[in-house]
């Protein structure tokens, strides 16, 4: 064993944590795939694993503040509104859906294995989950529908603490040896449960509304408030009812998100970084525990299982819990099917139970045979994490495609405002099948938006109705073009967290040579498009005298000093596509663009 430091150690596991996540944005793969090899990796290389430096009991509890951290992150982003249309199918994949797939994989676990039905059962209980912590970044990437979006989303972060629960449910039924002898504490466990639960997340989250909305809580400690709240909420609950602590940081984080009174943006803004980290450090550090020869023993008969959840598991649970539905169509159904990628819940509930597993053996509770079948939980766990990402990774994104319920490689536009200049380069767009989106609250610009065939809406770009009842198929970035300034500043930061910092623009502020002290700070706007830096006064005035779009494909023959020779110094380059990096907005510092490149520029024909 190579003598590492216990700060040493954690030094790595930070940095490779970071890394991961880098090389999976750049490398546009599942960041767990990444951290997983990871933490396989350091354990190997190093023959070191946090196992060294911390008590079981410690990291247990380390492991169930993170995971109570993430899902009272994902309860944060699941809004009523979105339930109009899934509702239906996410009470269905959330009940009858989670029981098909407990029997089904149980089965398949005490078959494939030929384990004891108290092991296969546990496995099953704990492989219903999916887990938003993989669910989400593949949404992101697929760009589905937001109906689909929705379902997945409030599937993956529901179910984890019916996961949690059933498991907890089976392994007391596991320790008394037998479902009769188990029944009145099975039923006294869950209903505890699922009381503590709710009625311990619903007083804290009225508690933390009426301090927010009074200001009794300061700015700088919102944030860092919540988490030491979550942890103690967790602890709190699992003290009166054990494993109760999930699903009450659930279902505070949605009483949270769908009150009105005050706002959650920054808090869960803090949190999605903070989600980020732990996601890194929990994968490579559990991931670590596990010794290749352990992989190794369980390798064959977990790939059979993974075909089995891949192809009967899922596509039964899906198609049996919604049939007779109409909230969803065969299509949605054929993409549910093919998306259940199971991530740090399922991994950090298994170590969980197999220690507790272990300690059962340990006083005689379980037979000895029945532990050394519980060896082999946490790498089959972790071997369907890797299988179910790697799969589902891979062949989501091009399904979704097929069905028609995405279009992945769309660069749309959402356009604030639809004044001349805006219905003209929308309008060439759109007719080189380029998906377009206008708000504009004057019925007069909407109207003549409309008139030409533009998908144009009367809304507020900053109104809580276009983020949370509008979809935006095919578009994946914002051009804010109104007059008014502050309004193009305040969409940008708006939107940013949708469409990326690097995808949310604007026009050039009319006060831009304005001294400092009158002006917007630059930091508060987003990325300044169009050459020549036009403001809306000069792009309207142009447009509305005689202005026209050309369309342009430079070549290394036909130059960007040759566009201007013949259609001046003024001409304004509005937006840039290549097959490389899509249909863009031309930056307003932009110096030389590349041969191969087609520009849409608003040009004046004299």
């Amino acid at each position: 064993m190579h003598c590492v430091t216990p700060l040493a150690y954690l030094a790595l596991v930070l940095a490779l944590g970071i890394l991961a996540q880098w090389l999976a944005w750049r490398l546009k793969l599942p960041s767990i795939l990444i951290l997983l090899a990871f933490g396989f990796g350091l354990s190997l290389t190093t023959g070191v694993r946090i196992d060294d430096y911390l008590e079981r009991e410690t990291l247990l509890a380390l492991v169930g503040i993170f995971v109570a951290i993430i899902l009272f992150e994902g309860g944060l982003t699941l809004k009523f509104s979105e339930l109009r249309e899934a509702g239906a199918p996410v009470i269905r994949l959330c009940t009858l859906g989670v029981l098909i797939a407990f029997g089904l994989t149980s089965v398949a676990a005490s078959y494939i294995f030929g384990w004891n039905w108290r092991i296969a059962a546990l496995l099953g209980a704990i492989l219903v989950v999916t887990g938003p912590t993989v669910v989400a970044p593949l949404l992101r990437v697929i760009k589905p529908t937001r109906k689909i979006s929705s379902i997945l989303k409030w599937e993956g972060i529901v179910v984890d603490p019916i996961g949690a629960i059933l498991a907890l449910l089976v392994f007391q039924v596991a320790i008394a040896g037998g479902v009769q002898s188990a029944s009145e504490s099975v039923f006294l466990t869950l209903g505890k449960t699922i009381l503590v639960g709710i009625v311990v997340a619903i007083a804290l989250a009225k508690v933390i509304e009426i301090l927010l909305r009074r200001h009794l809580i300061p700015d700088f400690l919102e944030s860092v408030f919540l988490l030491a709240v979550v942890a103690v909420a967790f602890a709190a609950s699992n003290a009166i009812q054990e494993e109760s602590g999930l699903l009450t940081v659930t279902v505070l984080g949605i009483a949270l998100a769908n009150q009105k009174s005050v706002s959650v943006r920054d808090i869960l803004e803090f949190k999605e970084n903070l989600r980020v980290l732990i996601i890194s450090l929990l994968f490579i550090l559990l991931s670590g525990r596990i010794a290749s020869q352990e992989l190794g023993a369980v390798a064959l008969p977990s790939l059979a299982l993974l075909a089995v959840l891949l192809f009967i598991v899922r596509p039964a649970s899906v198609y049996l819990a919604n049939l007779g539905s109409k909230s969803v169509n065969y299509r949605e159904r054929t993409f549910l099917a093919a998306l259940a990628p199971r991530g740090i819940v399922a991994a950090a509930v298994t170590s969980v139970f197999a220690i507790e597993l272990d300690d059962a053996a340990a006083k005689g509770e379980l037979p000895s045979s029945i532990a050394g079948q519980a060896e082999h939980l946490v790498p089959v766990v972790f071997l369907v994490i890797i299988g179910t990402v790697l799969v589902y990774g891979l062949l989501a994104s091009p399904l979704a495609q097929r069905l028609g319920l995405s279009n992945r490689n769309a660069r749309g536009v959402l356009f604030a405002g639809a004044d001349a200049w805006t219905r003209l380069i929308a309008k060439t767009l759109l007719n080189d099948g380029h998906p377009v989106m206008l708000l504009d609250t004057r019925y007069e610009n909407v109207a003549a938006a409309r008139m030409v065939g533009l998908n144009a809406i009367r809304a507020n770009i900053l109104s809580e109705h276009v983020e949370e009842n509008l979809e935006f198929p095919g578009i994946t970035q914002l051009v804010a073009g109104t007059s008014n300034d502050e309004v193009n500043s305040l969409a940008t930061r708006e939107f940013a967290h949708i469409f990326g910092k690097a995808n949310v623009w604007q026009i050039t502020p009319s006060d831009k040579d304005a001294h400092p002290i009158a002006s917007i700070a630059s930091h508060r706007r987003g990325r300044i498009c169009f050459s020549e830096e036009p403001t809306f006064q000069n792009l309207q005035n142009l447009a509305c005298h005689d202005g026209i779009i050309k369309k342009t494909l430079l070549t290394e023959i036909f130059t960007l000093e040759n566009f201007h020779e013949v259609h001046g110094e003024e001409a304004v380059i509005l937006f840039l596509h290549d097959e490389g990096k899509g249909l863009r907005p031309a930056a307003a510092d932009l110096e030389s663009i590349p041969p191969g490149t087609t520009i849409y520029s608003l040009v004046n024909p004299e």
